[in-house]
């Protein structure tokens, strides 16, 4: 499998402040990693230098094969797929017009430019496979916070990127629209087995089943990193939260609760 994504021993120090101490981090072809840690730990810090949002303080950071400080950001970006939940949009447009805003990297339409036939039955493909073959013409406002991080990562995926950065895409979401998103991930990762995919989150029971690797960060630093099922353990993510903590796997998908406390679903 070819490197999509490398980080090496980088540091990231902001307005005097360490943020980020030694962190490395590499991601292949097909890999879907999670990156967990409490608030404050650096978790969407590092997501934006794998983005070419930021340059390191010190260290190496290769997107694509093309290291920071060697190329230009807005024309990496282009080839990265990054989808934030806090998407500025406020304009009215509809689904398919937000979609089409991944092949421009900007928030609303440009002016003058029309996508072409294949570009709108691109977007079409993807807004079926998100689920939200039935909204293509729904008016942004009136998505709920679930339809909205669907259509985002629809939008994420226009440019056909190699990468896909996710943070924290189920914020805000109700227990319904959680379970619509991580279904609609684990739907990307069959259709597209080459994409490579980096989650941010600080709850277990957000991670799709297809979750195959992690990362654990406190307070700036890799506690572990590795196979999913080697590090997402009770003791390494206790010490990653300072918690006793008990993690159990069914069907795919965890579950967290403190230990002596009785069966059931906990959050980190």
């Amino acid at each position: 499998m070819s490197e999509v994504l490398r980080v090496e021993d980088v540091h990231l120090v902001r307005d005097g402040r360490p943020i980020l101490h030694e962190v490395s981090l590499t991601v292949r072809t097909g890999e879907h990693w999670a990156l967990l840690g409490a608030n404050g730990a650096g978790k969407s810090t590092l997501l934006g230098l794998c983005g070419a949002l930021a340059h390191p303080t010190r260290g190496t950071v290769e997107v694509l094969g093309r290291r920071l400080g060697r190329v230009d950001l807005r024309e990496l970006r282009a080839h990265v797929g990054h989808v934030d939940p806090r998407h500025p949009l406020t304009a009215p447009l509809r689904v398919r017009d937000v979609v089409l805003t991944g092949l421009t990297n900007s928030v609303a339409p440009l002016p003058r430019w029309q996508p072409t036939r294949n570009q709108r039955d691109r977007a079409d493909r993807l807004i079926g496979t998100l689920g939200l073959a039935d909204l293509t013409d729904a008016r942004w406002p009136t998505l709920s916070q679930g339809q909205r991080g669907r259509t985002l990562i629809a939008r994420a995926l226009m440019p056909e990127p190699r990468l896909l950065l996710l943070d924290e895409p189920a914020t805000g979401l109700d227990l319904p629209g959680r379970e619509q998103l991580i279904d609609a991930l684990g739907t990307l990762r069959r259709e597209d087995p080459d994409l490579a995919t980096v989650l941010v989150t600080h709850h277990l029971e957000e991670l799709p089943p297809g979750t195959t690797h992690a990362m654990l960060l406190r307070a700036g630093r890799v506690l572990a990193q590795g196979p999913a099922s080697q590090v997402l353990t009770g003791d390494r993510l206790g010490t990653c939260f300072d918690l006793p903590l008990v993690l159990e796997r069914h069907d795919g998908r965890w579950t967290v609760r403190l230990k002596g406390r009785g069966r059931g679903r906990g959050r980190a």
